[in-house]
């Protein structure tokens, strides 16, 4: 069985010859028609095509011409992306519900992140669940149900990249495409025991560009921070038809890329000797479960013993919620104004009584929360003058129950009352990376998130990559995955 190896670990058996793509590709399909039926994270298959990718990966090794670090590894791509030839229906009734939504004809294009991840030589493997246009922290949509938490399926994966992150947790496939515009890799990823990255806006290239505006990033999420390294270097592959992207050198301005940052960081002790972080544990204005806070605090003093300078310190930032609320909601609307004013009478109740709640937004309102977005982004720019990294949770909370919007009896309605410290960060475009830290009494995993000023993101890598070394396998496998063993650690080879 081919489940419980990394990205990497995988890849190299394929250059020995120990192992084939085909082997690997079969085994992810068998293991998805084995496990998914208990957490409904993939949404489609096509195992013909699948084998077709796998059979041209093994000519490759075979020949001595693979094309990369990844070339032949399972891959997963969130119902987001455009894939030539697979639908692509968000979610949705809206779109599965028209003529033609199944045709592969329908579906000529692929988007840029789905071009780079065919071009690295990934075996893409099937499509995963997201909430309707994965407008939610959490993954359910009436089109194909409820999605579950590897380590307890009674408990949801989160959002919006709930499938990817509980393909990647179970063993459906090493590598999985997500989206994040308010939180949508990392919020799954610290629920379902994974790493992923929101790297810099623009970074990886979007199209079509999102409702949500720029608010909204592609993302890799995988089980160690080498494999989301290794997965950005591939990513980084230009799109004419993002006009917002920027190049990758951006981020990579000398050679070696991110895989070479990751392997940098999890070289030995001291590896972050002087660098400058700063611990918040609520960015002045959350609130923390007790195990989760405990489990975080433990990584940020990793943090200090591999030689960086910590200060408990806030931003000195305001809960930018309001504002997210205006940009958010006003794209969710351009979402759905496209398809007639019977739209919302057809879409996920939930978003109904959101959008019920923010909808009245004026010009100036949503020209206000420009504003206060561009605020708080010279504040952090300022901020990390001062620190390389910032700490915090990657949610306040572990994972809860699966079909809820919020935990039963909380507060408020929102999904972003229950998730304060990922939404900041897509407002101010900055790299955050999820690790794994840990788990709560109950045994469900907790993330710790490092954020980096603009453009920092092989240092984010870096830093993730010490971490992760230095905890050591902190997470073990989920009850519910493919493999009865456990999931290797953070080698790279």
């Amino acid at each position: 069985m081919t489940a419980s190896l990394t990205a990497l670990q995988l890849a190299e058996r394929f250059r020995r010859g120990e192992l084939s793509p085909v082997d690997a590709a079969r085994d992810a399909l068998a293991a998805i028609e084995r496990v998914d039926g208990r957490l409904n994270a993939i949404c489609h298959t096509g195992p013909e095509e699948t084998l077709r990718q796998a059979r041209a990966a093994e000519r490759r090794y075979r020949d001595g011409a693979a094309i990369g670090p990844i070339d032949g590894v399972p891959t997963t791509i969130k119902d987001i992306f455009y894939t030539r030839g697979v639908p692509t229906l968000r979610g949705s009734h809206l779109l599965a519900d028209k003529p033609g939504a199944y045709d592969p004809a329908s579906w000529p294009d692929d988007a840029p992140v789905t071009a780079a991840t065919h071009e690295a030589g990934c075996v893409v493997i099937g499509k995963t669940t997201t909430p309707e246009f994965a407008w939610k922290g959490v993954t359910d949509n009436t089109l194909t149900g409820i999605t579950r938490n590897p380590y307890d399926p009674a408990l949801t994966p989160g959002g919006s990249s709930g499938g990817a992150s509980a393909a990647v947790a179970a063993g459906l496939g090493q590598l999985a495409l997500g989206t994040d515009g308010g939180g949508s890799v990392r919020i799954p990823a610290a629920f379902c025991g994974i790493v992923a990255l929101k790297p810099t806006y623009g970074v990886i290239p979007m199209f079509p560009s999102s409702p949500f505006g720029t608010l909204a990033h592609a993302g890799p999420m995988t089980r160690t921070v080498a494999d989301t390294a290794a997965f950005m270097d591939a990513l980084l592959r230009p799109d004419p038809r993002d006009w917002s992207a920027v190049p990758a050198r951006a981020t990579t301005p000398t050679a070696g890329g991110y895989l070479a940052a990751a392997t940098d960081g999890a070289r030995g002790d001291r590896s972050l000797e002087g660098l400058r972080v700063a611990y918040s544990a609520t960015l002045g204005f959350g609130r923390n479960d007790d195990d989760v806070e405990r489990e975080v605090a433990r990584a940020v003093g990793v943090l200090e013993a591999l030689g960086a300078r910590v200060d408990t310190v806030d931003p000195e930032i305001t809960d930018p919620v309001d504002a997210f609320h205006v940009l958010w909601f006003a794209g969710l609307e351009a979402v759905l104004a496209p398809h007639g004013p019977g739209a919302i009478e057809r879409v996920d109740p939930s978003m109904r009584e959101a959008l019920g709640r923010y909808h009245e937004f004026s010009a100036a309102d949503y020209l206000d929360a420009v504003a206060i977005r561009m605020a708080l982004g010279a504040r952090m720019a300022d901020f990390h003058q001062n620190y390389d990294l910032l700490v915090t949770p990657t949610t306040p909370i572990p994972a809860f129950a699966a079909g809820s919007d919020v935990p039963p009896d909380w507060h408020s309605p929102d999904w972003t009352s229950w998730t304060p410290y990922t939404y900041p960060f897509n407002m101010t475009q900055q790299p955050a990376l999820s690790v794994p830290c840990g788990l709560t009494d109950s045994g469900l995993p907790v993330g710790v998130q490092l954020i980096g000023a603009r453009f920092e993101d092989l240092l984010v890598i870096r830093a993730g990559a010490a971490l992760e070394a230095a905890l050591g396998q902190v997470v073990p496998a989920p009850p519910v995955h493919a493999d009865a063993t456990a999931l290797p650690g953070s080698a790279t080879a």
